[in-house]
């Protein structure tokens, strides 16, 4: 693996080579498979509760059972737990969940298979406060957590419990805030530090993790902290996951932005999809995002560029590559969607106003207006069928080229491929699609681009995402095609709604996460989406990926437990009065450990802290304390009409 890189190779898929780590009799990293994992939600104290749950998560396919000890009672009751689930047949590995308490981890590590630290919160503190360090002061820092931290690894190098170095990109200490600020490299140093006295003291049953809400920062910090890992003979294996991803679709999309990215490059030993659901509800998500990598490694080689990547190619921090204007597509603007309108669906009849509706624009006869949703795609594809009425004015119409040149209207734009793009004497002056694949993309790259030039990539290799990476590369290393727009189009044959979500969002949320694409196109035959669940679909991978808000978002946690109010009830209750409210970020959680931080970037908070009360914040800064639950919801709905964030619900006239 090339230094500058964070994989095996960016065009041939292969698993990044870990260490094995004994975790029970369910072995991590090396040529293991790919591990799933859950986390129970449930009191710790109730131990039939936690049995009867661990049972259900384990029977969905989970190999590892994570329970929260956040203090020595819960870590003590862990033994009943095991107990009883060996006696009922189940040897799942268990692992100890632990952020303050030190003793507990202790305790837990003589029981479990494996105990997780958060390196920001175990031995250190987060109150949001700068420190300025001297190299003397930090150092004296480092040391006191090393003396908290070696009486753990002792106990587990004694008992052969692993350890998982888990950082959350929320939970940073004050003191790595201070010196490196709230960055993909402060998480990775965070647990480097704890990592390095691993080291000394000659243990390596070691995982680490890198989370974040933000699966930017999330891709970031994993390969940032492979990098480091390579520059010095380290091959510890890695734990994957969003943290605090949501629910339902948005959670899943999310997680696949994330998880899928890395993936796609071969990274991942074990996988944690956190939605706001039941756990066992997880599981399948989780097995469904690994069983695209068993047969990965068969796919059709993909050429790759003989140059040095990292002259335009950053890995390790989001830019978006620069583009030319060509209308509303490319410079710095948000990323376009492209609709595709199944011509099967119409079944021979011609296109009616009602055709537009699932594409997010509906048109009232009465007053003879079009109205915009907030998730209206950019351009509608109908291929060889005209549109015979006036459409929305935000709307662009791109036909098959054939029938471009019949019907050439305004705000319609044509489709062609390479034959037509090289022979074709009339072209639109201001906007025209060109489909190239891998195979006739080094035959338009020897001519000069034309212009209004927009690229839509295509692939059917088996390994896509990166076929449509190194196609990118090989433009941005022609100088004459390098800020040609590009628009990246996924077709899909035969999928449950559920598949696709998943697969679309690893294969188009890869590219983006990169800064690569003006736009992305999916196209799904013989599925159980419908034109508005796909068009929802292509929004939602754009908000994951952070390049596109088109709806409130909402930072909850997966629930655990330390969880202090009934999590999925409460996120439904608040996204039924505010998922209006377009741009807004809300944090939901359920307890104090990651609250804070993981809503540092959200711009309202709904914190649990104690039972039956919740704190609510603005950013940063708590705004109202311990409020009686009942009374929370109405609180922060208030919070956000307070700060001027409150709009009513209303669609908006085209």
């Amino acid at each position: 693996m090339e230094s500058n890189l964070y994989c095996n190779s960016l065009t041939q898929y292969s698993r990044l080579k870990t260490r094995v780590v004994n975790v029970g009799e369910v072995p991590l990293g090396g040529n293991n498979p790919i591990r799933v994992q859950s986390m129970t939600t449930t009191d710790t104290m109730h131990t039939e509760a936690t049995v009867a749950q661990s049972i259900r998560m384990i029977e969905a396919g989970c190999e590892y059972v994570r329970i929260t000890a956040p203090s020595i009672n819960e870590a003590k009751n862990l033994e009943n737990i095991k107990k009883e689930l060996r006696l009922r047949g189940f040897k799942t590995p268990l692992v100890a969940d632990i952020h303050f308490t030190p003793n507990a981890a202790e305790y837990a590590a003589r029981i479990v298979e494996k105990v997780r630290v958060n390196p920001g919160n175990y031995a250190d503190k987060k109150k949001f406060e700068t420190h300025d360090y001297t190299d003397a002061s930090y150092n004296d820092e480092l040391d006191r957590i090393r003396n908290r931290f070696i009486p753990l690894i002792k106990i587990c190098k004694e008992y052969g419990t692993a350890i998982r170095i888990g950082t959350n990109h929320g939970s940073l200490s004050d003191r790595i805030m201070s010196r490196y600020g709230d960055t993909a490299l402060g998480m990775v140093e965070s647990a480097l530090e704890f990592l390095r006295i691993c080291r000394d003291e000659n243990f390596h049953q070691i995982v680490l993790s890198m989370k974040s809400s933000n699966t930017q920062v999330m891709v970031q910090a994993y390969r940032l902290l492979i990098q480091k890992m390579h520059q010095t003979g380290m091959d510890y294996p890695l734990h994957l996951g969003v943290t605090e991803a949501g629910e339902g679709e948005d959670g899943r999309i999310k997680s696949a932005v994330g998880i899928g990215t890395l993936l796609e490059d071969g990274i991942g030993d074990t996988i944690r999809v956190s939605l706001t659901e039941d756990p066992e509800f997880e599981i399948p998500v989780a097995k469904a995002l690994v069983a695209r990598y068993t047969q990965r490694a068969q796919h059709q080689p993909i050429p790759a560029l003989p140059v040095n990547y990292s002259h335009f190619y950053t890995p390790f921090e989001h830019q978006r590559k620069t583009s030319n204007t060509c209308i509303n597509i490319g410079s710095q603007q948000v990323p376009r969607v492209i609709g595709v309108l199944n011509q099967t669906a119409l079944n021979g009849k011609p296109i009616q106003q009602k055709t537009l509706f699932p594409f997010g624009y509906s048109y009232s006869v009465a007053l003879d207006k079009w109205h915009l949703a907030d998730q209206a795609c950019d351009y509608i594809y109908t291929g060889s069928l005209p549109i015979n009425f006036e459409i929305p004015g935000t709307l662009g119409i791109i036909y098959n080229y054939d029938l471009w040149l019949k019907q050439n209207k305004q705000r319609c734009y044509p489709l062609l491929n390479i034959q037509h793009y090289e022979s074709a004497t009339v072209l639109h002056q201001q906007l025209n699609f060109v489909t190239v694949t891998i195979h006739t993309l080094e035959g338009i790259l020897k001519n000069n681009p034309r212009p209004g030039l927009v690229l839509i990539f295509e692939t059917e290799n088996l390994h896509g995402m990166a076929e449509m990476r190194e196609m990118v590369l090989h433009c941005m290393a022609n100088t004459a095609w390098q800020h040609i727009p590009i628009i990246f189009k996924r077709s899909y044959q035969n999928l449950h709604t559920s598949t696709l979500q998943l697969h679309a969002a690893t294969d188009l949320g890869a590219l983006l996460i990169d800064g690569f694409g003006d736009g992305i196109c999916i196209d799904a035959n013989n599925t159980t989406a419908g034109p508005n669940t796909i068009n929802a679909l292509a929004f939602g991978i754009l908000q994951a990926s952070r390049l596109r808000i088109s709806k409130t978002e909402y930072i909850s946690c997966p629930s655990c437990g330390r969880t202090l109010f009934d999590l999925q009830e409460t996120t439904a209750r608040i996204r039924s009065r505010t998922e209006h409210l377009k741009g807004v970020k809300i944090g939901i959680m359920g307890c104090i450990v990651n609250g804070p931080g993981e809503m540092a970037d959200a711009d309202y908070g709904y914190v649990g802290v104690g039972v039956g009360k919740i704190t609510l914040y603005k950013g940063k800064e708590v705004v109202k304390r311990n409020i009686d639950t009942h009374l929370a919801v109405d609180e922060l709905i208030n919070l956000i009409k307070q700060h001027g964030d409150w709009v009513e619900k209303e669609t908006l006239e085209v």
